[in-house]
């Protein structure tokens, strides 16, 4: 925890000169994009599996038709299909889960008031939204910092709701392999699950999962673009 703490703190004396008292804010924002870009490689190879399991759709939508009375032959027969075209159904969850680690470190890092004294703007780092209702109010000082990251997220939310319902449009019956049709109803509303952690974590974790989120957002934006030159 004190080798973060200390990589942290170097970065924002790195920014201190254009960020001034803001610096700290800055360096989580800039320790997110690097911990992004090294999981990219992973992102781009979760975006040619996705793109493989639309296109074995169909093929699943067949066996869902063939085994639909059968759960259990069905998932070894769509299991099968994608061990024969070499399409992991679990390329898509690493880049979540090897941010993971950061995340957790992010949170208890100042959670645990270690870099008490640390704002962005006039919300301190260690602070909550509740903390900055208390303070002023929505729009007081501290609850401006965070109207202004809801705003963002919100944008993103939209832009990915959107994105991922048309995902599961396109998969149509055959996504996962049939055997979870109502979840394509649940999971594009998953987008807007990060309004609620923003309200909840300390200001510095939700600083990385605003960063975190836009970059996702872009990314997928980027790798799922037509024509495709993932």
């Amino acid at each position: 925890m004190s080798v973060f703490a200390s990589l942290v703190e170097q970065l924002a004396g790195l920014l201190q000169p254009l960020f001034h008292g803001s610096a700290t804010a800055a360096a989580i924002v800039v320790f997110t994009l690097c911990v992004r870009l090294a999981v990219h490689p992973l992102s781009r190879a979760a975006a040619r599996g996705q793109k493989a399991r639309t296109r074995l759709a169909p093929q699943v939508a067949k066996l869902r038709e063939k085994h639909g009375e059968d759960p259990e032959r069905l998932r070894r027969a769509v299991l099968e299909l994608h061990a024969e075209e070499k399409v992991s159904p679990l390329a898509g969850c690493l880049p979540s889960l090897l941010q993971a680690p950061a995340f957790l470190l992010m949170y208890h890092l100042f959670s645990g008031g270690t870099m008490e004294g640390h704002s962005l703007l006039a919300a301190p780092l260690v602070g909550r939204w509740t903390d900055a209702l208390a303070d002023g109010g929505v729009f007081g000082a501290a609850g401006l910092v965070y109207v202004a990251l809801f705003v963002i997220v919100a944008a993103v939310a939209t832009y990915t709701y959107r994105r991922t319902k048309g995902q599961m449009a396109e998969m149509g019956d055959g996504m996962a392999g049939g055997l979870g049709a109502g979840v394509g109803k649940v999971v594009p509303l998953l987008s807007f699950a990060t309004l609620v952690t923003v309200a909840v974590v300390p200001l510095a974790a939700a600083l990385y999962v605003v960063t975190s989120t836009a970059w996702t957002a872009a990314e997928r934006a980027y790798l799922y673009r037509e024509p495709s030159t993932v």
